[in-house]
């Protein structure tokens, strides 16, 4: 009888859990840029060729600071992966279409370096690059930051379609029409005073068809990349579809935002809470946020309990700046603050081990 011989194997085995799956780093990262591609391509349609250069400049200054810092590091040069061209397309969406092109380039040189290779490179980040460069560059340059509007002819910062076919005053009518649709909220109630319209004036311009409509296609003044809530639930339709992200956070953000602003509203007695819901939801960075920012899957929780906590969180924390604070628009802010609470969400909500009590 043949001698049965047993050959003692080891076997390697990762940690859980054990999905194969076809995608990969680069996959991931460039559908990613095809997704933002028709808010990007739709911004340049509406603030032309200087957008166009912003885009160039803040994507080019983010591959070539991620290269050189690599080759000085003697790393790997990884700027084929696609983040970079990330992080240099949100930096330009996230600036006005008259910002300067230095201070862009060094938003994405700060982004590359201080933010993202300086912590360990893709995956070792704990704040969103895009982000903290505009938060940086907010703090630096804030007259560039706030003031650097597209002009839809004369100071008017509104599409041109918005007309005062309400009868306001002339004086009323130039100041609302060189603020963004975030602006005008905000600064409605004082405009009441300065310039003694009513507040059903103000509602009947705020709310009226040309200025939503303006809101939702993108046809008014801010940053590049913001405007149009169109374009960038298309993309973020895509990333859904494609699985690159969930709902968890883009639902539970815009949906925290919607919540607080009709019960606010309602409490203090505004008569079109509606409407001023829907302002809200459509104007500022939202939707710009809400898919393609705090869906980070570096920056953001890895479970669905702490992703919905994550975007109720910086939905609340957006709504209190909108409202409160200083500057009409928190998107921002309120993603790096929740960024900074990720590692604690991801303590307290991790799953049970299956077999433990």
């Amino acid at each position: 009888m043949a001698e049965i011989k047993e050959t003692n194997r080891q076997v390697t085995i990762s940690n859980a859990p054990h999905i194969r799956v076809n995608d990969s780093v680069i996959k991931i990262m460039w559908t990613v840029v095809i997704a933002m591609l028709p808010a990007a391509a739709y911004s340049v349609y509406i603030f032309g060729i200087p957008a166009l250069i912003i885009y160039g400049i803040a994507i080019g200054a983010a591959i070539v600071s991620e290269a050189l810092f690599q080759i000085l590091m003697k790393r790997p040069v990884a700027v084929h992966d696609g983040s970079a061209v990330i992080t240099g397309m949100l930096i330009a969406m996230n600036v006005p279409p008259a910002a300067p092109p230095w201070m862009v380039a060094i938003g994405s040189f700060f982004a590359m370096i201080i933010v993202k290779q300086l912590f360990g490179g893709l995956g070792f980040n704990i704040f969103n690059p895009a982000l903290a460069a505009r938060a940086f560059m907010l703090a630096s340059w804030p007259v560039y930051m706030t003031t650097g509007w597209h002009s839809f002819g004369g100071n008017r910062v509104l599409a041109s379609t918005v007309e005062n076919s309400i009868g306001l005053p002339q004086k009323a009518f130039d100041a609302l029409s060189q603020a963004t649709p975030l602006g005008v909220i905000k600064e409605g109630p004082q405009l009441l005073q300065d310039y003694g319209i009513t507040l059903q004036q103000l509602q009947d311009f705020i709310f009226s068809p040309e200025m939503l409509k303006s809101s939702f296609f993108g046809n008014v003044g801010g940053c590049i990349g913001e405007t149009s809530a169109l374009f960038l639930l298309l993309g973020g339709i895509i990333l859904l579809v494609r699985r690159v992200i969930t709902w968890h956070i883009p639902v539970s953000f815009i949906g925290t935002v919607a919540a607080l602003a009709y019960v606010y509203y309602s409490l203090i007695g505004y008569p079109a809470v509606h409407m001023v819901t829907l302002s809200h939801v459509l104007s500022g960075g939202l939707f710009l946020g809400a898919f393609f920012m705090a869906t980070d899957m570096v920056t953001s929780p890895v479970t669905g309990k702490g992703m919905i906590l994550f975007g109720a969180g910086a939905g609340a924390i957006t709504f209190v700046i909108r409202i409160w604070g200083g500057y009409p628009e928190g998107v921002s802010y309120s993603i790096l603050l929740m960024n900074a609470v990720v590692p604690l969400i991801d303590r307290f909500m991790k799953p049970k081990v299956f077999g433990k009590k």
